[in-house]
């Protein structure tokens, strides 16, 4: 009898250890999924003013080279130089988030939120390592008009999980990319359901604004809005 209830306490321990082990497992896992997504974007926002600066900058130097190449074709070379340089400010700049184009950068101090901002459409794979714009197709940010942003709410602190915490008078920062950064002052928030985006194309008085949506923590079907307005 003890003999059997020994076995019996052996096998239980060995299942506690490894039960453990798992959670330990995927805790730890998690943790480090989470750190390094925070991280990379971090790294991201850090330099994304700086590295849009360059890539002017090499454009720039582009266009001199061509100009420069030829004695005998300079006339043709220099006026190939200036059509190019109309192009380079006329076609539309981009930046690259892990494979996907950002459009620019999001930072909210109070809730240390610091991401790229993704083109649309928001994908699966999008909303896994950023934030994207939902509205207006094609959008450009720190423009007049409203900017839609979705992330997700993981409850785990990272993309907009801590929006919840936001209060009026609370800044977003947006940074675009010919790299100036706007500063937005919030001035709303509400809770509605996933289908209601009849706030999407407001009437923004010729102002520039910013609406930041994500789930709430009771549902999934619940959106947490949050609208903000360039100072």
């Amino acid at each position: 009898m003890k003999s059997k209830y020994s076995k019996f306490l052996t096998i239980l321990l060995i299942i506690i250890i490894i039960l453990i082990i798992g959670l330990g497992s995927y805790l730890g896992y998690n943790y480090y999924k989470n750190y390094k997504t925070v991280n990379d974007a971090d790294k991201f926002v850090s330099t994304f003013i700086d590295d849009s600066e360059k890539e002017e900058t090499q454009k720039t130097g582009d266009a001199t080279q061509k100009s420069e190449e030829g004695e005998e074709k300079q006339t043709e070379s220099i006026a190939n130089a200036a059509k190019q340089s109309t192009v380079n400010k006329s076609a539309k700049k981009t930046r690259t988030y892990k494979g996907f184009n950002a459009i620019g950068t999001i930072e909210i101090p109070k809730t240390n939120v610091n991401y790229p901002i993704l083109d649309d459409p928001p994908t699966v794979k999008k909303l896994e390592v950023a934030v994207s714009a939902v509205y207006p197709r094609y959008a450009e940010l720190n423009k007049v008009g409203n900017v839609v942003i979705v992330g997700h709410n993981y409850r785990n602190g990272t993309f907009f999980s801590n929006n919840k915490k936001l209060s009026n008078g609370d800044k977003i920062y947006i940074t675009d990319l010919d790299g100036k950064k706007v500063a937005y002052t919030i001035y709303n928030i509400f809770q509605t359901t996933v289908d209601d985006t009849d706030f999407y194309n407001r009437d923004t008085d010729g102002k520039m604004e910013i609406t930041l949506s994500s789930c709430t923590d009771a549902s999934n079907d619940q959106r947490i809005i949050v609208l903000a307005r360039a100072e």
